[in-house]
């Protein structure tokens, strides 16, 4: 073989390593979560998080999987998550725990048809969200606090601005 030749294959080598090693940051990358509080079972809205600005969810898009959707208000990364009852409403939350919001573990994850308190454990089913209040729970937004249309519902900058308190340690 003479230098060229050589020279080619190492080119074709590195090439080939290259390529791979891009293919494996990309699936590292496609794999890797925007948050801790989201699973396989789970979804995340489609738009950007909303940055000092009203949330305004589409209810079509709501389904008994619990979809989230994530906030930057005053520099504080906050949550909230819409779910569809076995009843037809759609159900919202902050996700964070009422009782463990400030240990910073204190959010839900997916498991089944179940949300998990990343901190404590408990299980809290999807029926319960905005309902139940008081305990190990994800902290309700009541009719009070968000505006509810036939096609939208918009949880106001003020009201997020009002909830950073509980997302302050959250990891």
């Amino acid at each position: 073989m003479n230098k060229n030749t050589n020279n080619k294959f190492d080119m074709k080598k590195i090439s080939i390593i290259i390529v791979a090693a891009i293919a494996v940051v990309a699936i590292a990358y496609s794999l890797k979560t925007p948050n801790a509080s989201k699973t396989a079972d789970s979804s995340v809205a489609k738009n950007e998080a909303v940055k000092d600005s009203d949330i305004i969810i589409q209810t079509k898009n709501i389904t008994e999987t619990p979809t989230f959707y994530p906030a930057s208000i005053d520099g504080v990364e906050l949550e909230v998550l819409a779910v569809k009852a076995s009843d037809g409403t759609i159900r919202t939350a902050f996700n964070t725990c009422q009782v463990c919001y400030n240990s910073g573990k204190g959010y839900y994850e997916v498991d089944g048809d179940e949300l998990v308190c990343q901190n404590c454990g408990n299980r809290f089913g999807m029926d319960a969200v905005e309902v139940t209040k008081g305990g190990c729970n994800p902290v309700p937004i009541t009719e009070e606090y968000k505006t509810v249309t036939d096609d939208t519902i918009t949880i106001s900058k003020d009201i997020l601005s009002q909830a950073t308190a509980i997302f302050a340690e959250w990891k």
